[in-house]
């Protein structure tokens, strides 16, 4: 067992180290950021003390290594255009994507859950198929473009919701978040279910998939047979078993949310760090960029190692496929 967490940990290591090269050497192809912020007066010598001042006058190999030894003590940078540690920028917005996503997350479940059990236990009536045909809305629209209608009909239309911000906000143990109160309710309503769309998508067919499969299991025969009453072999044990799969799923595409919420936190103008990545982007601020990447990239690699591990927990094959490799 700690051979195969060891293995695993070197190899998360790896794929961290590939991909700071990766991202570091990348972002330097795009263009030189002290053209964007660099004033029109600025003569040659003021370009090239701003390039000193940034630390851009080495070569782009020299900087990886300092940006490395930076990285080995948990210093990602400081933004160009804002003068304080690229992280703390980031620690500052994620609390608000944190709680976009966990609400998308939460809309995905308590709508696709009943809809796609319902579709896997009347799989052949016409209010499934009308289900499972919406349900292809999510993985084929474009989130913008719902994003966009979503504004047109309930803010601009019916004025029912606010289009932009995140509303009233209070403190709760350091954090700010705006589901506590009414106004912020209605600033997070149509952002989270415009976010919620795929991954509800996907509850619906998983559920949809696994009842279908479940309900023809041994078990599931078998506590029908010793009188087991049906809400108890439906609510119990074919959820029970049901929900592996999908929590399996969900548990990676959260962290999808999480990183790619960029579009949808663009047209709401939601303030996470999705929208901070796009400001970022549009004056090449190099160091903020590349500590957001460098979070996503952590983020998903630390997923992966806990789900690897606790797989091998829960299924010794797991780990044992593995050391035959």
């Amino acid at each position: 067992m700690a051979e195969f967490i060891l293995r695993r940990i070197l190899q998360a290591l790896l794929v961290l180290f590939v991909m700071t090269v990766l991202v570091f050497f990348g972002i330097h192809v795009i263009g030189n950021p002290v053209d964007l912020f660099a004033s029109s007066e600025c003569t040659k010598a003021c370009l090239d003390e701003i390039m000193v001042n940034l630390g851009l006058d080495r070569p782009v190999w020299q900087q990886y290594l300092i940006f490395l030894g930076n990285l080995a003590e948990g210093d990602l940078g400081r933004s160009f255009t804002h003068g304080v540690p690229a992280m703390s920028l980031i620690w500052e917005r994620f609390p608000a994507t944190l709680e976009l996503a966990v609400a998308a997350l939460v809309i995905a479940l308590v709508i696709g859950l009943p809809l796609g059990f319902y579709a896997g236990l009347r799989p052949d009536s016409w209010i499934s198929k009308a289900i499972m045909g919406l349900s292809m809305i999510g993985f084929s629209v474009p989130i913008f473009w719902i994003g966009l209608i979503m504004i047109l009909t309930f803010s601009v239309k019916l004025g029912w919701l606010p289009a932009i911000g995140r509303g009233d906000l209070v403190t709760v143990f350091g954090v700010r978040v705006s589901f506590l109160t009414v106004d912020g309710l209605r600033h997070l309503a149509m952002p989270a279910f415009t976010l919620s769309l795929l991954m509800m998508s996907m509850v619906i067919r998983l559920t949809r998939a696994g009842l279908r499969e479940v309900m023809t299991s041994d078990y599931i025969r078998f506590a029908r047979a010793n009188g087991v009453p049906e809400y108890r072999v439906l609510g119990w044990h074919a959820m029970k078993n049901l929900l592996i799969p999908i929590v399996t799923v969900l548990g990676m595409e959260f962290g999808g949310v999480i990183a790619f919420a960029v579009v949808t936190e663009s047209i709401f103008s939601w303030p996470g760090v999705g929208k901070m990545l796009i400001d970022a982007i549009s004056v090449l601020d190099r160091p903020l960029i590349v500590a957001y990447l460098i979070f996503v990239v952590t983020m998903f690699v630390l997923l992966n190692l806990v789900i690897d591990i606790l797989y091998s927990l829960l299924d010794p094959r797991v780990r044992l496929g593995a050391g035959a490799v």
